[in-house]
């Protein structure tokens, strides 16, 4: 697989419209296209008139489709972990007798986003396609799923180097004097593979040589505000957005009166956008005069917006976390566009930076050759963040 394609955005903008047009033009240059949902409320079927679900269902000639099933994931992939999460909740009185029950594993917070996350992974490993299209769950939730490897990685890395150890003391007395039942040798076996696959997954979400975001906005202040603090939170992720897509700009051809004040107010938003993705090309597609659910609807999206255009191209941009040697110590640059230092929180504990914007937090592990050293500034450069680090210096 040459290319995985994300394309997120505030519920309603047409997203899902979008992912699957590039999927039809991706089967239309010849490439075996995978079209996959993993936004939790499906609606490809819905979109192509077929039934689509868990197995790779063909929608035309090298264009499939697939709608993630989490709970299928955890009932026929790592059992043993999730047989030792169900002991722990049973231990302290509740019963959990597996999917159905309203207190099942797949019922938890982020084990759907996980599993759906991981089947990524092995459809990019198998490699039975050339490209991988994504259509994820509006903002809040993909920002959910995708910082979910880093953060569930970071836990696991500072609990795993005593876990074991605490897992062949207490086991033999856990059920007699704990009256709790502890994982046991397998299931330890699966949290281990289990790391093992988000260290591997959080590589390829992160490799921009292969995969990249889009997101899909449309000019209306709601939408730009939080396509805005989309793409900062992205960023601050490190995740690479190399496209954006305004959606439903009415045609210049369009002169009904009634429409007057929407055009203003569509192109004081636009320019807005354009000022914000201005590392970021964009591709503008009109509003049409029909629902976009259907095959023909695709095409036209691909001839009116998508023809001529290197779509599956990595687009190069400035980004990434860049350290450089100093006279003092050493310098990270993020690319952080949109960000206000002032709103930023930034710290650091032990080896890890601390960067929380807003609701969104990410720990950024130091080199090795930076773990003696300190925080002893930072400040804004334009869309970058500068954090400047010495020995000695104060947090």
């Amino acid at each position: 697989m040459d290319r995985i394609l994300i394309f997120t955005g505030k519920g309603g903008v047409g997203k899902t419209s979008i992912a699957a047009a590039h999927a039809r033009k991706s089967a239309g240059e010849g490439k075996k296209t995978l079209l996959f949902s993993a936004d939790m409320a499906h609606n490809l079927s819905d979109l192509f008139e077929v039934k689509i679900g868990r197995n790779e269902t063909r929608i035309a000639p090298e264009l499939y489709a697939l709608e993630a099933d989490p709970e299928y994931m955890m009932e026929h992939e790592y059992r043993g972990m999730v047989r030792a999460i169900e002991n722990l909740f049973r231990s302290t009185g509740v019963e959990m007798d597996g999917a159905g029950d309203i207190f099942s594993i797949a019922g938890l917070p982020g084990m759907g986003e996980l599993f759906s996350l991981l089947k990524i992974l092995d459809l990019y490993e198998d490699g039975g396609y050339d490209r991988l299209i994504i259509d994820c769950a509006p903002t809040g939730e993909t920002l959910a799923l995708l910082k979910f490897p880093e953060l569930l990685c970071w836990y696991m890395e500072k609990f795993f180097p005593i876990g074991k150890i605490a897992m062949r003391v207490l086991s033999p007395v856990s059920k007699v004097m704990l009256k709790i039942e502890l994982p046991d040798g397998k299931a330890m076996t699966d949290v281990e593979r289990l790391y093992v696959r988000l260290s591997k997954l959080q590589e390829l979400l992160k490799n921009d040589a292969v995969t990249t975001v889009r997101i899909v906005a449309l000019p209306e202040k709601m939408v730009v505000e939080e396509t805005r603090r989309n793409y900062m939170y992205l960023n601050l992720y490190g995740y690479y957005v190399d496209g954006v897509y305004i959606n439903r700009v009415l045609p210049d051809a369009v002169e009904n009166p009634f429409f007057a004040g929407w055009k203003a107010l569509q192109r004081k938003y636009l320019a807005e956008l354009r000022a914000v993705f201005q590392e970021v090309p964009s591709i503008q597609i009109p509003w049409y005069e029909k629902e976009l659910c259907t095959m023909q609807s695709l095409d036209r999206i691909c001839r009116d917006a998508l023809e001529g255009r290197p779509v599956f191209e990595v687009q190069k941009h400035r980004g990434g976390e860049v350290y450089e040697k100093t006279e003092e110590g050493y310098r990270l640059n993020l690319f952080l566009p949109c960000a206000c230092i002032e709103k930023l929180d930034l710290y650091q504990s032990e080896g890890n930076v601390i960067l929380k914007a807003g609701n969104f937090k990410r720990n950024i592990a130091l080199p090795d050759t930076m773990r003696h050293c300190s925080i002893s500034g930072a400040k804004q450069k334009g869309d970058a963040l500068e954090i400047y680090f010495s020995r000695g210096g104060t947090q």
